[in-house]
């Protein structure tokens, strides 16, 4: 036992990574032709996200294999650990990178084209107000206002990190019938999110005149807000897997790092909200 306390697991040469390369090559290969109008472009695209997930079940059930048959020690646990770490550490600063064009252009870009130079040369008449989509939209259109869907989602999602911790408090404690419980009300918070950001793009389309292509607005508006509805789908994908895993036995009180990393994941994802709450409906 202490001999393989001490050893790092090395797993067996695996296929998936090469299985996980052609997807990707796929996915890359069927977009390029998709916007070129090549006729089976999507089709290529389709094959290679279906690659990709067979890929993901594939691998990510070797792991839990491996993981179940007790193959991963605390050495193990670490590298999981900061390799969790590390990737939303990545994830921050995508988001950073969009709430920093955010800023220049609420900041720097809209008033610097409403200056006097460019009002006499370039855009006359052009205010400094945000939202704007810029000078160059002529359409009318309506900004989404916060006190509506924004805030009800902004609950929904509050409650489900308090939800995810009750249930990790129940792993915690062994109690399995917490867990579960509280695990999928988590996931239906989630579900819930998602269908009210579904109705509110439709509604900012049919009504609002508010659309990807409304200006720097809507472009803004649809990428940040678009971006996280996709981790928010992401994440809830993996609480789904995570609560089969809860129904077929996994996880013990001082064994369930997969169940933390979700957790931090969504916990992450909560706080993306709250700042796209304040910075882009709100403010």
């Amino acid at each position: 036992m202490n001999q393989q306390a001490s050893r790092y697991f090395v797993p067996e040469p695996s296929h998936w990574p090469v299985v996980g390369s052609t997807a990707l090559f796929l996915m890359a290969t069927g977009a390029v032709l998709w916007i070129n109008k090549v006729a089976f472009g999507p089709y290529v695209l389709l094959a290679g996200f279906a690659v990709l997930v067979f890929m993901l079940f594939g691998w990510f059930g070797t792991v839990i294999r491996e993981s179940e048959g007790g193959k991963y020690n605390a050495r193990v646990d670490a590298s999981f650990r900061w390799s969790m770490s590390w990737f939303i550490f990545s994830e921050v600063m995508f988001f950073a990178a969009f709430f920093g064009a955010l800023f220049y252009v609420r900041v720097l870009s809209v008033p610097d084209l409403a200056g006097l130079e460019h009002q006499q040369f370039l855009y006359p008449g052009f205010g400094s107000q945000w939202p704007s989509a810029g000078p160059a939209f002529k359409e009318h259109f309506s900004p989404m206002g916060a006190w509506g869907i924004p805030a009800i989602n902004t609950l929904l999602l509050l409650s489900s990190g308090a939800t995810l911790t009750v249930a990790h408090w129940g792993l915690l404690k062994n109690n399995r019938g917490q867990l579960k419980l509280w695990l999928a009300a988590t996931i239906l918070l989630g579900l819930t999110f998602l269908s009210l950001q579904a109705y509110e793009y439709v509604h900012a389309y049919q009504e609002l005149n508010l659309k990807l292509t409304t200006g720097i607005y809507g472009t803004t508006f649809f990428m940040l807000t678009g971006f996280h509805g996709l981790h928010v789908t992401l994440g809830a994908t993996m609480l789904i897997v995570i609560l089969f895993r809860v129904l077929a036995g996994h996880f013990k009180p001082e064994h369930h790092f997969a169940f933390e990393a979700v957790a931090w994941y969504w916990h992450f994802v909560d706080v993306v909200w709250l700042l796209l709450f304040i910075f882009v409906y709100w403010m």
